[in-house]
């Protein structure tokens, strides 16, 4: 794995990053390199907001991802400013019930999902995010499944237990989305 640059954006409560945070706790526990770079808006909640992760098995130079391997975004304005950005062969995953557009370019894949959609059909409006993680995982296998409980024990905190189980079940609605 030489070294693997994510940046995931969207809009502030969309969980991006958490999103984030939840793969570079993988980092953690997995013994790689890890950054995990939020930034959002002055607005938060509403305003936009980018979360750039890196994996390496070397030292990492620098935590901002300009050139992403992976780029998940999960509006149009993401999708927008951050496409042309993705190296030659990276992966796009795109919220296709947010974003209406395709992907431009020809030299990534790309993998739409209809997030918000499946999300709010379940039950979990706010977990869309989270069904993105799980197509991310399945495409990439960037980080372990045996993993996810581990990670989702020590990333969704004691006051939110009950989302615990609903993070989960995102996860694996991503994971075996077609």
């Amino acid at each position: 794995m030489a070294q693997t640059q994510m940046l995931f954006a969207g809009f502030g409560g969309q969980g991006i990053l958490f999103s984030g945070k939840f793969l570079a706790y993988d980092g953690l526990i997995s013994d790689k390199q890890v950054s995990w770079l939020p930034s959002y808006g002055p607005e938060m909640r509403g305003g936009t907001a980018s979360c750039s992760v890196v994996f390496s098995d070397e030292t990492i130079g620098s935590p901002i991802v300009s050139e992403p391997d992976i780029l998940v975004a999960m509006n149009l304005p993401s999708l927008d400013k951050y496409e042309d950005a993705v190296v030659p062969g990276g992966l796009i995953f795109v919220d296709s019930s947010l974003v209406e557009r395709k992907v431009r370019r020809t030299d990534v894949t790309t993998y739409y999902v209809p997030a918000t959609r499946l999300a709010a059909e379940q039950d979990m409006p706010t977990l869309a995010n989270m069904i993105l993680v799980g197509k991310l995982i399945r495409e990439t296998g960037v980080i372990s499944t045996d993993n996810i409980d581990k990670i989702i024990e020590k990333v969704v905190s004691a006051r939110h237990e009950a989302l615990k189980e609903q993070n989960k079940k995102a996860i694996a609605i991503g994971l075996h989305y077609e």
